[in-house]
C-alpha cells in the first residue's frame, strides 16, 4: 500500500470532505431541531424454567427446551401479527386518532415530497382516495406496532426486553405492557388450542384403536375355533395332552423293563434250582415264607439227627424227604409268582404299545398345531399391538384433557413498562455523528470520484512513465495584467504587436521557472541536434487551447534574447494563435509565400527588443488543404531557405489530435516540443496523439507542462522527487539581486 499516494489524496481532497461534512453537520443539526420526539417504555419478559418444569410434571405434551433457537423463536413470535393485531384490539388502536396520525419531520417531509415527485406513477394521475375498511385500518395500526417495536434478549439469560417507541410516553407505557400481556395470553391460547386439537384427533384415533383391537381379538377366537386350537391357560390342549402322553408313555416303559426284570430273575431262579434264591414278592408271600420256615426246620433236624445218628437214619431220610416237598412245595410257589410276573410284563407291554400309539397321534396333532400357530401368533401380535395402543392413546387422551385446566405457561413478566421521563429519540451526540460519518463517506467518495477522473498530467514522473518521454519542465499559470502592452511598439510598421504581456513574460522575466523550462528546452535541442547549423523545432500539442502557441512565441523570444538568430513561423493555418497574439495588424504571411511566391522579407515582421523574426499566417477564409501546403514543396524551398539565414526555426503547429498537419511537416523538422496543458489534458488522449503520429513521437525533444497552478502542484508532489523541493528552487528564480 502507497502511504504516501495516500497521504497526497487527503491533501488534494480534504476540503471537499470538509465541505461534505460541513452539509451533513447542517443537516443533522436541522434534524435534530425539526425531529419529533420519541420516547420508549420497555417491559422484560422471562422464559420461566420452573414453570416449563410444572408443565412437563402435568403432562409430556407441551414444554420448552432450554436451547438458543426456542429463546429466538420466542423473539420471533412476538414480533409476529397475532401479537400484534391482539395488541390492536385489546387498545383499540385502529380507532385511536392520536396512534393513528404519523409526525414527521422537516427532513422526512422533504424526502416524501421527493419521492412524490420523482414517482413515475404519481406523473399519470392518482385515484380517488378510498376510505379504508375496518379490516385495513386494523392492519395498518397493526403494521404500525410493529414498525415501533423491538425485542432483543439480555446478554445469554432467557429474559426478552420488549421495547415500543412512541411520540407519547403514556402510549409507549400501554403499548409495551400490552404486547406483554398478548403474548403471555397466546401463549395460554397456543397452548389450549394444541391440547385440544390433541384431544380430538385423540378422540379419532381411540375410537379408531378400539374398534381394530376387538376386530383383531375377535380374528384370533375365530382362528383359534376354526382350527380347533383350543387353550388352557397359555397352552393348547394338543400340547398339553402331548406332555402328558409322553409323561405317562415314560412310566408305562420304566413298568415294562421293571417287570421284564423280575420276571427274568424268578425264572433264574427256577431254571437254576436255587431253593435260597429270593425275589421281593417272595419274601411278602406268607405261603411261601411258612415254607421257607419248615423247610429251615427240617434241615435243621436233619443235620442235627444226621451229625447224631448218622445220615442213613431213618430219621434223617425222613426230614430229607420232608424238606425235598417243601423244596417243590415252594418252587411251585415261585411258578405262580412267575406267572404273575409274566402276567404283569404283558399289561406294561400292551400298556407302552397303547401309549405309543397315543403319542404318535398326538404328536401328528401338535405338529399340525404348530404350523397353524404361526398365523395365530401374527393374529395374537397385531391383537395385543392394537390393544397396548388403544392403552397408551387412552392414557395421552385422559392427560390431555387434564392440561386443559391447568393455565401455566413457561414465560412470565418481570418487569412492567412505566412511561419514561425524556424522550429516547433523537439522540443527539449519536445523530451528529452519523450525521458525520455520512458527510465523511459521502466527501471520501466524491474526492474518490474526483481522483478517479483526475487521468491528467500532473507531475514529471507521469510524463515518463506514460509517455516515456523527457520531462523539460513546468510553466506556471501567468495571469494577464492589464496595461501592461506599449502603445509605441504597437505603431512601428514591420514590427510585431505584443497584444499582452503573456508573449513577452519570458523577456520581462528571464530568471523565472517560465524561463528556466524554455532554457531547459533549448540545452535538450542542442544536445541532440549539436551537428546542425539550424534547428527546426516544432511546438504541437494533443487539443487546442494547451498554450502551444504562448510556449512558441515565448521559446523563440528566448532563442533570439540569448543571441541566436530565431525565426518564428506560425504554421497554423487553420487556427493561427501565434498571428493573433503579436501579428494581428499583418496583411500576408506564410500563405503568400507558398501559394503567391511573395518575397519572404517584405513577409517577416521582427521584434526590436530581441531581433527576433517572425513569419505569420495570415487566414482570411478556410483552408481545407492546409497538411498538403505544409508538405509541399514550396514549404519546403521555404525552410531550406531560410535555414541559411537562422540558427533556430521555431514552427507553431497545430495540435495533432483535430487534424493532421504536424504528421504532413514531420519530416521537415528536427524535433519538436509537445506541450501539455497541466491538470487539463488527459493522458490517454496524449498517448494516442504521440502513437498515431510515429514520426512526432521519435522526434520529440520532450514535453512541457503548461500553466501550472502552483499552489495546487504542492498537492502532487513525491517525496524526493524535484518538485518536492520546488521551494528550495525558488530562491534561483528571485529577478532581484
Amino acid at each position: 500500500m502507497d502511504f504516501e499516494a495516500i497521504f497526497a489524496i487527503v491533501r488534494r481532497q480534504w476540503l471537499v470532505v470538509a465541505v461534505c461534512i460541513a452539509v451533513a453537520l447542517a443537516l443533522g443539526v436541522v434534524n435534530i431541531i425539526t425531529a419529533v420526539p420519541l420516547y420508549t417504555a420497555s417491559t422484560k419478559i422471562l422464559i420461566d424454567r420452573g414453570n416449563s418444569e410444572v408443565v412437563q410434571q402435568l403432562s409430556t405434551i407441551g414444554g420448552v427446551t432450554d436451547d438458543e433457537p426456542t429463546v429466538l423463536s420466542q423473539v420471533e413470535l412476538l414480533m409476529s401479527d397475532t401479537v400484534a393485531l391482539t395488541v390492536v384490539d385489546k387498545l383499540d388502536l385502529s380507532n385511536d386518532p392520536t396512534f393513528m396520525t404519523a409526525r414527521t419531520s422537516l427532513i422526512q417531509t422533504i424526502m416524501g415530497t421527493v419521492r412524490s415527485l420523482v414517482t413515475v406513477t404519481g406523473w399519470l394521475g392518482s385515484k380517488p382516495a378510498e376510505i379504508p375498511t375496518s379490516e385495513e385500518k386494523r392492519r395498518a395500526a397493526a403494521d404500525a406496532v410493529l414498525a415501533n417495536m423491538s425485542v432483543m434478549r439480555v446478554d445469554r439469560t432467557y429474559v426478552l426486553e420488549v421495547s415500543y417507541r412512541s411520540p407519547s410516553a403514556d402510549m409507549a407505557a400501554r403499548v409495551a405492557n400490552a404486547i406483554g400481556d398478548s403474548y403471555l395470553v397466546d401463549k395460554l391460547n397456543s397452548k389450549y388450542d394444541a391440547t385440544r386439537r390433541a384431544s380430538d384427533w385423540l378422540q379419532d384415533r381411540i375410537a379408531e384403536l378400539r374398534q381394530k383391537a376387538l376386530d383383531s381379538d375377535l380374528a384370533v377366537q375365530k382362528f383359534r375355533g376354526e382350527h380347533g386350537l383350543v387353550a388352557a391357560g397359555s397352552v393348547l390342549m394338543s400340547d398339553q395332552q402331548l406332555s402328558e402322553l409322553n409323561s405317562a408313555l415314560i412310566v408305562a416303559q420304566s413298568d415294562t423293563s421293571k417287570a421284564q426284570a423280575r420276571l427274568e430273575r424268578i425264572e433264574n431262579i427256577i431254571a437254576s434250582g436255587q431253593s435260597d434264591a429270593m425275589v421281593t414278592d417272595l419274601l411278602d408271600n406268607p405261603v411261601a415264607n411258612e415254607l421257607r420256615q419248615k423247610y429251615l426246620a427240617a434241615s435243621k433236624r436233619e443235620t442235627e439227627i444226621s451229625d447224631r445218628l448218622g445220615s442213613s437214619h431213618i430219621q434223617a431220610a425222613r426230614l430229607r424227604s420232608e424238606m425235598a416237598e417243601y423244596q417243590r412245595q415252594m418252587f411251585a410257589e415261585l411258578n405262580r409268582i412267575a406267572e404273575s410276573y409274566k402276567s404283569d410284563l404283558d399289561v406294561a407291554i400292551a400298556r407302552e404299545k397303547n401309549l405309543t400309539q397315543s403319542v404318535s397321534q398326538a404328536t401328528g396333532v401338535s405338529a399340525t398345531a404348530n404350523l397353524t400357530q404361526v398365523q395365530l401368533r401374527e393374529l395374537e401380535r397385531e391383537a395385543e399391538t392394537y390393544k397396548n395402543l388403544y392403552q397408551t392413546f387412552l392414557q395421552r387422551y385422559q392427560e390431555a384433557i387434564q392440561q386443559q385446566s391447568f393455565p401455566v405457561t413457561e414465560a412470565r413478566i418481570i418487569t412492567n413498562a412505566v412511561p419514561p421521563a425524556g424522550p429516547s429519540h433523537p439522540k443527539k451526540p449519536l445523530t451528529l455523528a452519523l450525521f458525520f460519518l455520512l458527510g465523511a463517506a459521502a466527501g471520501a467518495s466524491v474526492g474518490g470520484w474526483r481522483e478517479y477522473r483526475d487521468r491528467f498530467f500532473r507531475t514529471g514522473k507521469q510524463v515518463k512513465d506514460y509517455l516515456g518521454l523527457e520531462f523539460l519542465g513546468m510553466t506556471p499559470l501567468v495571469v494577464n495584467a492589464a496595461g501592461r502592452a506599449k502603445s509605441d511598439v504597437q505603431q512601428k510598421p514591420g514590427l510585431i504587436q505584443k497584444t499582452s504581456p503573456l508573449v513577452t513574460y519570458v523577456v520581462e522575466h528571464p530568471l523565472s521557472p517560465f524561463a528556466e523550462t524554455l532554457r531547459s528546452a533549448k540545452i535538450a535541442a542542442d544536445l541532440r541536434f549539436s551537428d546542425k547549423p539550424c534547428k527546426v523545432i516544432g511546438v504541437v500539442s494533443s487539443l487546442p487551447a494547451e498554450g502551444k502557441s504562448a510556449i512558441s512565441i515565448n521559446f523563440a523570444e528566448l532563442l533570439a534574447r540569448q543571441g541566436s538568430k530565431t525565426l518564428l513561423i506560425d504554421a497554423d493555418l487553420r487556427n493561427p494563435g501565434t498571428t493573433r497574439a503579436i501579428a494581428r495588424h499583418a496583411d500576408a504571411g506564410l500563405l503568400e509565400a507558398l501559394l503567391d511566391g511573395q518575397d519572404l522579407d517584405r513577409l517577416l515582421l521582427s521584434d526590436d527588443a530581441t531581433g527576433l523574426s517572425v513569419l505569420p499566417a495570415v487566414v482570411r477564409q478556410r483552408t481545407p488543404h492546409s497538411s498538403e501546403l505544409l508538405a509541399s514543396s514550396g514549404m519546403r524551398g521555404l525552410l531550406k531557405k531560410v535555414s541559411e539565414q537562422y540558427d533556430y526555426i521555431v514552427v507553431d503547429l497545430p495540435p495533432l489530435g483535430p487534424v493532421v498537419d504536424a504528421r504532413a511537416i514531420a519530416d521537415r523538422v528536427d524535433g519538436f516540443i509537445f506541450v501539455a496543458e497541466w491538470g487539463a489534458t488527459a493522458r490517454r488522449v496524449a498517448i494516442e496523439v504521440l502513437n498515431a503520429n510515429p514520426q512526432v513521437r521519435d522526434k520529440c525533444i520532450g514535453v512541457i507542462l503548461n500553466k501550472v497552478d502552483q499552489d495546487r502542484l504542492k498537492l502532487y508532489h513525491d517525496y524526493g522527487s524535484n518538485d518536492y523541493y520546488y521551494s528550495r528552487y525558488s530562491r534561483y528564480y528571485h529577478e532581484s539581486s
